[in-house]
């Protein structure tokens, strides 16, 4: 499902910090029924991958990205060793107009990847920019969110990435590798409490 080749053929923007963009990342083929089988995340927020079911496609889809040959390709691309630490997954859905606000990552996050899953994107909000600095006009790449699309950094104290905002319907996942299963079981339990307190809002 993953276009590993092309991945492994981009090169790795140093500046202002380590990133690549690969559109198409998912293969055409397979993006339909991952598309399909997405978790209908119908709440805002980070929200863990079990919280919401989803269909064999997009299972599938989370096995490829969880194996070997991805993890291998990430760590020649970016020089490190990512054998020792656990992955973390979650899946967006729905956009607030207060989503996007300039922020470096955890600490604890060692490489942050996001796919997005959406039709081709028109809006001028909720195109993530890569920042050279915590100001949203000062960017070095802007990445629309349209099906397949990948972008991913090694976090560091000058990630800086952002979006003008965007209300309404927006899909992304976003896998990280991370220090320690510590730190996924508080975010995970984190998320969870977030979304059981929207339901309650709702309620």
């Amino acid at each position: 499902m993953l276009d590993l080749e092309t991945f492994r053929a981009t090169p790795l923007n140093r500046e202002p910090y380590e990133y690549l963009c690969v559109p198409g990342f998912i293969r055409a083929e397979h993006l339909e029924a991952i598309n399909r089988d997405y978790p209908k995340v119908d709440k805002p927020g980070s929200i863990p991958l079990d919280v919401y079911p989803y269909g064999p496609a997009f299972a599938a889809f989370i096995e490829e990205l969880r194996g070997p040959e991805m993890r291998r390709a990430f760590e020649d691309k970016f020089t490190l060793n990512l054998a020792p630490y656990p992955t973390m997954f979650t899946v967006r859905g729905q956009c607030r107009a207060t989503d996007g606000k300039i922020h470096t990552d955890s600490v604890s996050k060692i490489i942050t990847v996001l796919i997005y899953m959406n039709p081709p994107w028109e809006s001028s909000g909720g195109r993530l920019r890569v920042l050279r600095s915590p100001e949203l006009e000062d960017y070095a790449a802007e990445v629309p969110p349209d099906a397949g699309t990948l972008l991913c950094f090694r976090r560091s104290e000058r990630s800086w990435h952002g979006h003008h905002s965007f209300e309404g319907p927006r899909r992304a996942l976003q896998m990280n590798w991370v220090k320690g299963g510590g730190y996924v079981w508080h975010e995970q339990w984190r998320h969870r409490i977030g979304v059981w307190a929207k339901k309650l809002v709702g309620a």
